[in-house]
């Protein structure tokens, strides 16, 4: 899902807004899958697939495969909608420095919630 993640939030100028103070790398793992979303100025400049060894990201957000399948969904169910709605019931895991999380987190959100549009 996250292949068509560059062109999804690049091409959606809201999106960028909120992000357009960030310059991070963080990492998302989908079951055993490793991506790193390298971002500039609130637009995707890359997106590596793992695994990784020792790479540098500010924070990580990681959750099974199903579970993010169900996130992904056109309209998710109750429960499945948003990141904190999964880290209360365990299903997802943040890791890293989470201040840069927190403070970009309406736009992290966006970019995850943005394959749903696909």
């Amino acid at each position: 899902m996250l292949e068509n993640l560059t062109r999804l939030v690049n091409d959606n100028p809201a999106i960028v807004r909120w992000g357009r103070h960030m310059n991070e790398t963080f990492m998302v793992e989908v079951g055993d899958l490793q991506y790193l979303l390298k971002i500039e100025n609130g637009l995707i400049q890359k997106i590596e697939k793992g695994p990784f060894v020792m790479r540098t990201w500010r924070f990580a957000i990681r959750a099974s495969r199903e579970c993010w399948e169900k996130f992904w969904q056109k309209t998710p169910a109750p429960g499945w909608h948003d990141l904190f709605a999964l880290l209360r019931r365990g299903d997802v895991k943040f890791e890293g420095d989470q201040r840069v999380l927190m403070a970009y987190l309406l736009y992290v959100k966006l970019v995850l919630a943005a394959p749903r549009n696909a």
